[in-house]
C-alpha cells in the first residue's frame, strides 16, 4: 500500500520533468492529436493515414521523418467510415438517448515510439499526458479503435490491456490480450481459401512472399503445412524488408528481390506484405518492365491485409499495371446505407471538416487551395471544392466501403450496442440515472464483457457479433483486379470465404468474370497433370509436385486427373482400354444364338439322328445274318448309349443352370461308360469264343455263361457309384468366375470337387483302354471273326480325342472349354459310330447281296469296296461255340 501511495504522488512529478526533457531533447517524431469531436463518452482512433518516411541513419543524430509525411489516400476512408457511424449512432435516440459519442483520431506511421505516444495521449484528458488520470466530466474514453498494422497492434495492447480498455482491431496473430476484440476474421480461413482457390485452379507450383518480420514468419510457417497436405509446393519463399524498417539504401535489394522473382519460373505469388511494404517493390517493377530485364507475367494472390493505395491520383498507376489480373483477398464488406450520401456532401469549406480533409483533397485531385487574387503553380490547378469522389480511380479511393473500413464501422456500432446493453443493465441504471455525474462511474470493464456479448444487425443486414474469444466470425471477397490503358482501374467480386457456411461449401469462385494478364487460366504446376488412365509417380529427391505420369496396371483404372494411384474396378467391371473408366464385363458362356454353340448343337442333332437311323435300320434287319453275327444285345445298346451321349451334349450348351450342372458331367461320365462297357463285352466274347475251342480251357464256360451281360452291368454300376458318392459331398453347381478371363464373367458350372471329375474321366479311359487292349490282342484271330479290327481303330480315336481333351481343357476357360468338351463328346462318339457300325450299314444297305450265310459278317477284309469270298477254317467245334455266344448263325438259302 505504501509503494501505490508512493507512485501516485510521483506520477504529476513525472509529468513535469517530462516537460523540461521536451525542451532540451530533439525528439525523433512529432505528435499531433489530428481529429477531436467531444462528447459525453469517446470513441479513439489509432488508424493509418499517413505513411512516414525517414532518410538513411547516420547513427549520428536522430532520424527525422519529413516535413509533410506521405500521406496514403485510400485509408482516409477508415476515418470517414468512423465519423459516419458516429454519426449515425448521435441521430439514433432510440440506441444512446442522452448520451453523446465523440471521437479522438491519431494517425500513426507504424513506428512502435509514435504508436506507444498515440496511445498514451488517448488515456490522458485536456490535451495532457497524465496516462490514468481523469480531470474531465466529459470526454471519458469509451473504447479505441486499433491500427491495422501487427506491430503496431501489440503495442497498443500492451498498454491498453493494463487499463481494461476495450480494444477493437486488427490482428495477424493468435494470441491476444483477454480486453481485445478483432474486427478482422480468423486468418485461418483465410489460408483455407487460399489452399481452396490454388485448388481450384489446380496450381501446385507456387512462390511466397511475406515481410521479414514475425507477422511474415507465422505466415509461412502456418501455410506451408496447410500446402504440403494439400500437395502444393512452395517453390521459394521470400522475405522482403518491411516498410518499417526499409530506408532509401534497401533499393538494390528490392531490385534483386524483382530480378528473382522474375526470373523463376512460378506463375503464381502469394503476397502477404501491408500495402505500404509492397510500395516499394512498385517501383524497382516498374523500372525493370521498363528496361525490358522482365517479361513474364505472374498471378498475383494478394492477401487481405493488403490493399493497393497509392500516393496520389497520378502517382505509381504504372508500376500498379504489373498486377493486372491480380485476385486479392478483402474482408467481407456490404454496401451500407447513406454513406455513399455521406460522401456525397463531403467538401473542403464544409465547417465540420476534420483536420485531414484539406490535404487529403490536395493530393488525391493534385489542386492546391489559393486566396484570392493567388496563381497556382504551372504543375498544379486551383481547388474548387467541387471535384467529384466518383472521379477518383478505386486504387486511389473507393466511394464504396471497402472491407477494412466496414470492419471500423462495426466495430464502432459494436461499442455503441455493448454501452446501450450495459445502461441497461439493473446495477448501472442506478448509476447511470442518478445525477450529472453518472457517465464517469460506468467503468471500460463494463463494456468490455457487454462487448463480448452483443449481437446486431448492422444498417446492411449483416449479423454483427463477436466469439467469447473475442472474434468476430466474418469472411472474405475475393476480388479480381484490372487496370487499363486509360489510367482506369476495374475491381470485381469473383468469389467469397464464408465461415458460417456448411463444409464444402464455404468457398465460392466464378471464373468467368475473372481477367487474366495471359488472357487464359495460367499453368502454375511443375508438370503438366496425369490424364484419366495414369498415376502419379514421384522421382527419388524431386518435390512431391514434380512427378512422373505412369499409366495403370492391367485390371486397373483411374478415372481423375492426377490420381495419386489406380485402383480395381468392382468385380462385374473392366477398365476399358485407356484406363480410365470402368465397363460392364461381357457375359461368357456357350449360348445357341452364337455361331459355335448353333454349329455343336446342329452337329449333336445330325449326329443323333444318324445314331436314330442306324437303331431303326439294325432293329427292321435284325433277323439278317450281319445283325445276328454281332450280338444283336449289346449292338442295341451300344447304339442307345451313342444316341444318349449325342444328346447329353445339349447340357453343356445354354447359360449354366444348377440341374445343367449336376447332370452335365455325371449323365456323360455314365452313358459313355454302357457305351465302352458294351465295345468291351463285345471285344471279350469274341476273344472267349476263340480260347474256348482249346481242350480244357475255362473259357469255355465263361462263355457259356455270358459274361458280356456282367460286363455291361457291373462297369456302368461302378461308374454310377462315382457319380453318386460325386454329387453327395460335393456337387457341381453354377458360378460367376470374374477374374480367369480379363474383361468378361464366366458363367460356368463349377466342378465342385476336380478329383471326383477326374475319377469318372480316369475310370473311362481305364474302360477305353481295357477295350483297345483287348481288341488289339484279337486282331490276329481268323478273318471270318476279325471285327476286332474296327473296334481296335475306335478305341484309338476315342483314346486320343480325350487324351487332347485334358490338357485343352485345362488351358482353357469360359465358353471355349464347354465348347472343346462338346466337341470331345462328339468327336469321339462319331468315332465309335463310324468304325464299328458304318461298314455294317454299308453291307446292309449298298451290299445286300452280301448280307448271307454265305457270307459272314466276320470278314470284312476286302474294305468297303468289296468283300471277297469266304474261306471256312474254322472247326466244327468252334462254330458251335459261336452259334452258341450268338456270334454266328446260319440260314439256308
Amino acid at each position: 500500500m505504501i509503494r501505490l501511495l508512493l507512485l501516485a504522488w510521483l506520477l504529476p512529478q513525472v509529468s513535469c520533468l517530462r516537460k523540461r526533457t521536451q525542451t532540451r531533447s530533439m525528439k525523433p517524431f512529432r505528435l499531433h492529436e489530428n481529429f477531436h469531436r467531444e462528447g459525453d463518452l469517446i470513441v479513439g482512433g489509432n488508424l493509418p493515414l499517413f505513411r512516414a518516411v525517414v532518410k538513411d541513419p547516420s547513427f549520428k543524430e536522430y532520424s527525422r521523418e519529413q516535413d509533410h509525411p506521405e500521406l496514403v489516400p485510400k485509408n482516409y476512408q477508415y476515418i470517414l467510415a468512423l465519423q459516419f457511424a458516429i454519426k449515425e449512432i448521435n441521430e439514433d435516440r432510440t440506441l444512446l438517448p442522452n448520451v453523446t459519442l465523440g471521437s479522438r483520431i491519431y494517425t500513426e506511421c507504424n513506428f512502435a515510439s509514435k504508436t506507444t505516444e498515440a496511445t498514451l495521449s488517448l488515456l490522458s484528458t485536456r490535451r495532457q499526458m497524465v496516462p490514468n488520470y481523469k480531470c474531465d466530466s466529459r470526454d471519458q474514453l469509451l473504447s479505441v479503435i486499433g491500427s491495422l498494422d501487427a506491430t503496431t497492434s501489440r503495442q497498443m495492447a500492451s498498454i491498453l490491456g493494463s487499463f481494461k480498455i476495450p480494444q477493437v482491431r486488427r490482428a495477424t496473430y493468435e494470441t491476444v490480450p483477454s480486453s481485445f476484440c478483432r474486427i478482422d476474421p480468423n486468418q485461418v480461413l483465410q489460408y483455407r481459401g487460399l489452399v481452396q482457390l490454388l485448388l481450384y485452379f489446380h496450381w501446385n507450383w507456387i512462390g511466397l512472399l511475406a515481410p521479414e518480420e514475425s507477422s511474415g514468419e507465422n505466415f509461412i510457417q502456418t501455410l506451408t503445412p496447410l500446402l504440403t497436405q494439400n500437395n502444393i509446393c512452395v517453390a521459394f519463399a521470400r522475405r522482403v524488408i518491411p516498410e518499417t524498417v526499409a530506408f532509401l539504401q534497401h533499393g538494390k535489394i528490392w531490385m534483386k528481390h524483382i530480378s528473382d522473382l522474375f526470373k523463376s519460373d512460378v506463375q503464381v505469388v502469394i503476397v502477404f506484405l501491408d500495402s505500404n511494404t509492397l510500395r516499394n517493390l512498385l517501383g524497382p517493377m516498374y523500372v525493370m518492365k521498363k528496361l525490358n530485364k522482365i517479361s513474364a507475367r505472374k498471378v498475383w494472390v494478394l492477401t487481405a491485409q493488403w490493399d493497393f493505395v497509392t500516393e496520389g491520383s497520378q502517382k505509381q498507376w504504372k508500376g500498379l499495371k504489373s498486377f493486372h489480373g491480380a485476385l486479392s483477398f478483402q474482408i467481407h464488406s456490404k454496401e451500407v446505407p447513406g454513406f455513399a450520401q455521406f460522401l456525397s456532401e463531403l467538401g473542403p469549406h464544409q465547417p465540420q471538416a476534420d483536420a485531414f480533409l484539406c490535404r487529403w483533397w490536395r493530393v488525391v485531385f493534385d489542386c492546391e487551395f489559393l486566396g484570392s487574387g493567388l496563381i497556382p503553380s504551372r504543375s498544379k490547378r486551383k481547388c474548387t471544392g467541387e471535384e467529384k469522389l466518383e472521379d477518383l480511380p478505386a486504387f486511389v479511393f473507393s466511394v464504396t466501403m471497402t472491407g477494412h473500413s466496414y470492419s471500423i464501422y462495426n466495430a464502432v456500432h459494436s461499442v455503441a450496442h455493448a454501452l446501450h446493453d450495459t445502461m441497461r443493465s439493473p446495477g448501472t441504471n442506478r448509476a447511470v440515472m442518478g445525477g450529472v455525474n453518472r457517465l464517469p462511474k460506468l467503468q471500460p470493464w463494463q463494456i468490455l464483457a457487454a462487448l463480448r456479448k452483443t449481437r446486431f444487425n448492422n444498417s446492411a443486414g449483416d449479423e454483427v457479433s463477436f466469439s467469447e474469444h473475442g472474434r468476430r466470425p466474418a469472411g472474405f471477397d475475393i476480388l479480381n483486379w484490372a487496370f487499363f490503358p486509360n489510367d482506369s482501374c476495374a475491381v470485381v467480386e469473383v468469389g467469397g470465404l464464408d465461415p458460417q457456411a456448411p463444409p464444402g461449401e464455404d468457398f465460392s469462385i466464378n471464373p468467368d468474370t475473372i481477367v487474366w494478364d495471359s488472357q487464359k487460366i495460367p499453368f502454375a504446376r511443375c508438370v503438366k497433370r496425369c490424364p484419366p488412365g495414369q498415376s502419379r509417380r514421384v522421382p527419388e529427391e524431386k518435390p512431391v509436385c514434380c512427378y512422373e505420369c505412369i499409366s495403370c496396371p492391367e485390371g486397373t483404372f483411374s478415372n481423375q486427373t492426377d490420381a495419386t494411384q489406380c485402383t480395381s474396378c468392382p468385380e462385374d467391371q473392366c477398365p476399358n482400354k485407356d484406363g480410365d473408366q470402368c465397363l460392364l464385363k461381357t457375359i461368357n458362356f456357350l449360348p445357341y444364338q452364337e455361331t459355335g454353340g448353333l454349329l455343336l448343337a446342329s452337329l449333336a442333332l445330325f449326329l443323333s439322328l444318324i445314331t436314330l437311323l442306324m437303331l431303326a435300320t439294325f432293329i427292321k434287319q435284325r433277323d439278317t445274318p450281319i445283325i445276328k453275327a454281332n450280338n444283336r444285345s449289346l449292338t442295341y445298346v451300344l447304339l442307345v448309349s451313342l444316341l444318349l451321349c449325342f444328346l447329353c451334349s445339349f447340357l453343356f450348351i445354354g447359360r449354366p443352370r444348377r440341374v445343367t450342372c449336376l447332370l452335365r458331367q455325371t449323365t456323360f461320365g455314365i452313358v459313355f461308360s454302357v457305351a465302352i462297357s458294351s465295345i468291351l463285352a463285345k471285344t471279350i466274347t469274341v476273344v472267349l469264343a476263340f480260347m474256348a475251342a482249346k481242350p480244357g480251357n475255362m473259357a469255355r464256360k465263361l462263355l457259356v455263361r455270358q459274361p458280356a451281360n456282367s460286363i455291361v452291368l457291373i462297369c456302368p454300376l461302378i461308374q454310377t457309384a462315382i457319380c453318386v458318392v460325386w454329387l453327395a459331398t460335393s456337387p457341381p453347381f453354377p458360378n460367376l468366375d470374374f477374374h480367369s478371363i480379363a474383361g468378361e464373367i464366366v458363367v460356368e458350372c463349377n466342378e465342385g470337387s476336380t478329383t471326383m471329375f477326374y475319377n469318372v474321366l480316369s475310370f473311362l479311359g481305364f474302360l477305353a483302354l481295357a477295350s483297345f487292349t483287348v481288341a488289339f490282342l484279337a486282331r490276329k484271330l481268323p478273318d471270318s471273326f476279325n471285327e476286332a479290327k474296327f473296334i481296335t481303330f475306335s478305341m484309338l480315336v476315342f483314346c486320343s480325342v480325350w487324351v487332347s481333351f485334358v490338357p485343352t481343357y485345362l488351358s482353357t476357360k469360359g465358353k471355349i472349354m464347354v465348347a472343346v468338351e462338346v466337341f470331345s463328346i462328339l468327336a469321339s462318339g462319331a468315332g465309335l459310330l463310324a468304325c464299328i457300325f458304318l461298314p455294317k450299314c454299308y453291307i446292309i444297305l449298298l451290299k445286300p447281296n452280301l448280307n448271307t450265310t454265305s457270307y459272314p459278317l466276320c470278314n470284312l477284309k476286302g474294305g468297303m469296296s468289296g468283300f471277297p469270298s469266304y474261306q471256312y477254317k474254322l472247326s466244327r467245334q468252334i462254330l458251335q461255340l459261336a452259334m452258341t455266344a450268338g456270334l454266328v448263325t446260319f440260314q439256308k438259302v
